[in-house]
């Protein structure tokens, strides 16, 4: 244990900080395991500190376990399943681009056919690939969903301050050896969503997180993404 007299040296810290944001990852099958409250508390207090333009913090967090997740996941997998699904429910703000280009749908596309291909689900296997998107609508099995609203009444820079707010979560959780997944799949269900949690008007649905421990023996956490090097994405102006 590291006194107050004798701080990590800087090496000591770097190794901490890189380790828990490189081993973050999108988990999509937890354990039963539960989470401590005190646990999540301190994951969201680390978080807090996340940067905010004039100190706005435009974070509101909601979070569900127990009945509260049970009763939620049973509406949101109905409400998919509904054959009317994209007449009844729409995104209220647009997550993806509305027309793809390269590389953006290239990156796109790996991923989900390297996830497909790991889990054995055929190009053209609409059943399982729903199955599959479902699982989003259970928190992939995890004990705790997370839900991240916003007020209307602000602009863009607080979006860009709310996923600060958002990988300061991720990396925390990693800190206390726990996993997550950010899941944008619930936002065409922001209405449901608004009325199980009693969303005031003045509320938007930013987006869900599963929040948990990864279970080791499911295929579909051995996915790894690739990343571009820093030299493709990087000048340095000198």
């Amino acid at each position: 244990m590291t006194s107050s007299a004798n701080p990590p040296n800087r090496a000591d810290q770097a190794n901490l900080v890189d380790t828990a944001l490189t081993t973050r990852r999108s988990v999509r099958a937890f354990l039963p395991t539960p989470v401590q409250r005190a646990d999540i508390e301190a994951i969201l207090e680390a978080a807090s500190r996340a940067p905010s333009g004039t100190n706005t913090q435009p974070w509101q967090v909601y979070v569900l376990t127990g009945e509260s997740l049970a009763r939620l996941s049973r509406d949101l997998l109905a409400a998919y399943d509904d054959p009317q699904r994209d007449e009844l429910y729409q995104e209220e703000y647009a997550y993806y681009p509305r027309q793809w280009q390269s590389p953006f749908i290239d990156r796109r596309r790996k991923i989900g056919w390297d996830m497909y291909g790991l889990l054995g689900i055929d190009k053209g296997d609409k059943t399982r690939m729903h199955e599959q998107h479902s699982r989003n609508f259970r928190f992939f099995d995890a004990p705790v969903g997370l839900l991240f609203t916003i007020d209307r009444s602000l602009e863009r820079g607080s979006w860009l301050d709310y996923g600060m707010f958002l990988q300061a979560i991720m990396t925390a959780a990693r800190g206390r050896g726990l996993d997550t997944c950010p899941q944008a799949a619930f936002t065409q269900f922001h209405r449901l969503i608004a009325d199980h949690l009693g969303l005031p008007d003045n509320e938007q649905l930013v987006c869900g997180m599963s929040l948990g421990f990864a279970d080791p023996s499911a295929p579909v956490n051995t996915l790894r993404t690739e990343r571009e090097p820093v030299e493709r994405f990087v000048r340095f102006l000198d």
